[in-house]
């Protein structure tokens, strides 16, 4: 299994009313035909499974793509659920170009995210 490098950018916001490419994650997952994350390829490529979180005015984070004992996808910055951002519903959602995915961070704050690149 192959896999493959998603970008994430944030979507439209009151805040950011035409979204935000200087914002999101880029990260490296297996992928189904269907443009689902595939559980068990992440089994066996999940070392390689790494993200990268981008947001102006803080430190760049690295961390890793985990898949917890409830069956939800998490970036994980550290050992431990402290900093865990969780996706949203991802299993109805797809990661194909235009698509749109959720992210709660720690704190509890949520933001959309729209899919701008997977290779």
């Amino acid at each position: 299994m192959t896999l493959r490098h998603i970008r994430l950018e944030l979507a439209r916001t009151p805040e950011f009313p035409e979204g935000s490419h200087e914002r999101g994650y880029e990260f490296q997952a297996p992928l189904t035909a269907e443009g689902h994350l595939d559980v068990d390829a992440f089994r066996a490529e999940r070392a390689g499974c790494t993200v990268r979180r981008f947001w102006p005015g803080e430190e760049e984070r690295l961390g890793t793509l985990h898949h917890t004992r409830n069956h939800a996808w998490v970036f994980s910055y550290a050992p431990g659920e402290e900093d865990d951002e969780a996706f949203y519903k991802l299993d109805r959602h797809l990661f194909r170009v235009g698509e749109y995915v959720t992210i709660r961070e720690p704190e509890g704050h949520s933001h959309t995210f729209r899919v701008t690149s997977v290779r």
